[in-house]
C-alpha cells in the first residue's frame, strides 16, 4: 500500500512538472523555437521527466503481483499480435522478419520484437503477454484478450482494399462475446485495464488513399472527418463502458505524415507530409475532449489520453538515441509498406524508430509505452496511476 502512494504521489508530480515546464516553453502548444536556449531547455526538461518516470518504475519494482485484474486491448496493427494470421488479408506479418528479435518469432506483431501491449503487461507484472482473441481459450478472458487487427479502423470501410480486418465495432462485439462466455464478474471488468490504439487508418487507409477507393477525403474537411471519427468513436466507448470498462487508455494518431510510407507518396520523398500531419491535429484535439468528457460525466471513468504525436521531433529521437527515423529497418519493395519475406534488415535495429514503412521498431515501441505508464505522455492519469485508483 505505501509503495501504491508513493507511485500516485511520483506521478502527480511528474504530471505537475509537465504542465508548470509546458506553460513556460510552451510545450504544449508545440512552440518550442529552434533557438539553442530552447532546445536546450525542452532538453533538460525531458531529461527531468525521465529521471522521475526512473522514480515511478523504481518504486513500481516493490509493487508485488499483478497491478489489474486483467488488461484487455483494442485496436489496429500496432496493437495487434496474431489475431490477422488466418484472415484472406495483406495486413499480415506472420513471417520472417517479422519477430526476429522476440523468442518467439514470427507471431502477427508489425514489429521486429515486443509491440506496445507487450511493454504494458510487463509493466503492470503479468506473467506472460495478452493473448490474441484468435484461438484463445474462454478461460483467457478471466485474464485478458488482444482483439486488435491490423488494418482495423473506426469507420467500417476502413481498409476494405486490403482485405479482411476486424473493425473497432466487431472487436467490441467481440470482446463481449468473450466476457460474457467466461462469465467475468463485472466488479472485476471495473478493475481491469483497457488500452485502445485505433484511427490511423482511417487516414493511412481511408482519407488519405490516392485514387478511387475511398472519398472521404472529398466530402470532408480535415475537422469535419476529425469530428465524424470522434462521433463513432464515442458510441463504441459508450458500449465498452457499458460492458464494464473504467480503466481505459485512449492512444492518439501519431505523426503518421512521418513514416516512410507517407514521406514517399504525400511528402514527395524529401521528409515529413505535413498536410497529413495537419490532419490528424484535430482529431487528437477531439479525442482528448473526449477523455474529459468521459471522465466527467460518466461515473467512476478513469480514462486517460497517451499522446503519441508530440514527441516525434527530431531533437527527442536524438536524445533517445534514434538516429534513422524517417526510414524502413527492414527492406520493403516498391510501392509496399511491410517488410519483403526474409530479405535483409538493417543492422544496428536499436537506431531505427521505424521497422516498416509504417510501424516502429520494438525500441520504439518500448519508449512508448515507458512514457504511458510513467505519466510523461498520458494525462490525465498514468497507465501506472490506472492499476492503483
Amino acid at each position: 500500500t505505501r509503495n501504491r502512494i508513493l507511485i500516485l504521489a511520483v506521478s502527480s508530480y511528474v504530471w505537475v512538472i509537465y504542465i508548470d515546464f509546458s506553460l513556460f516553453f510552451n510545450v504544449a502548444t508545440f512552440q518550442i523555437s529552434s533557438n539553442w536556449f530552447s532546445e536546450m531547455a525542452e532538453g533538460m526538461f525531458k531529461v527531468l521527466l525521465w529521471v522521475l518516470a526512473a522514480m515511478v518504475f523504481a518504486m513500481a519494482e516493490g509493487a508485488r503481483g499483478q497491478r489489474v485484474p486483467c488488461y484487455f486491448v483494442f485496436g489496429d496493427s500496432v496493437f495487434d499480435n496474431g489475431n490477422n494470421n488466418d484472415l484472406n488479408t495483406s495486413a499480415k506479418v506472420n513471417y520472417s522478419p517479422y519477430g526476429m528479435d522476440l523468442a518467439r518469432g514470427p507471431t502477427g506483431r508489425f514489429s521486429n520484437g515486443r509491440n506496445i501491449p507487450d511493454f504494458i503487461a510487463e509493466l503492470m507484472r503479468f506473467s506472460d503477454y495478452i493473448p490474441p482473441f484468435t484461438g484463445a481459450s474462454p478461460e483467457q478472458a478471466h485474464t485478458g484478450l488482444n482483439y486488435a487487427s491490423g488494418g482495423a479502423g473506426i469507420l467500417e470501410d476502413t481498409s476494405y482494399h486490403l482485405g479482411d480486418r476486424i473493425s473497432f465495432r466487431t472487436q467490441i462485439k467481440n470482446h463481449r462475446t468473450a466476457i460474457m462466455t467466461a462469465k467475468v464478474p463485472p466488479e472485476k471488468l471495473k478493475q481491469c485495464l483497457y488500452t485502445i490504439n485505433i484511427g490511423s487508418n482511417d487516414y493511412l487507409n481511408n482519407y488519405f488513399m490516392q485514387g478511387d477507393k475511398y472519398n472521404t477525403q472529398r466530402k470532408y474537411t480535415y475537422d469535419q472527418f476529425a469530428d465524424s471519427l470522434i462521433r463513432h468513436y464515442r458510441s463504441f466507448l459508450k458500449l465498452l463502458y457499458v460492458q464494464g470498462a473504467r480503466k481505459v487508455a485512449l492512444f492518439g494518431v501519431s505523426k503518421i505524415g512521418c513514416t516512410p510510407r507517407m514521406i514517399a507518396s504525400h511528402g514527395g520523398g524529401m521528409g515529413c507530409a505535413a498536410e497529413v500531419n495537419k490532419a490528424v491535429e484535430p482529431f487528437n484535439m477531439n479525442l482528448k475532449a473526449l477523455v474529459r468528457e468521459f471522465n466527467t460525466n460518466f461515473a467512476d471513468a478513469k480514462f486517460t489520453f497517451v499522446d503519441m504525436y508530440t514527441g516525434q521531433t527530431p531533437f527527442a529521437y536524438a536524445a533517445l538515441g534514434f538516429a534513422v527515423t524517417q526510414k524502413s529497418c527492414c527492406t520493403v519493395e516498391s510501392g509496399e509498406e511491410l517488410c519483403a519475406a526474409d530479405k535483409p534488415v538493417c543492422a544496428f535495429r536499436d537506431r531505427y524508430v521505424y521497422w516498416d514503412n509504417v510501424h516502429s521498431t520494438e525500441r520504439a515501441n518500448m519508449f512508448v509505452a515507458k512514457a504511458a505508464f510513467a505519466g510523461i505522455v498520458a494525462f490525465p492519469y498514468s497507465i501506472a496511476l490506472l492499476g492503483i485508483v
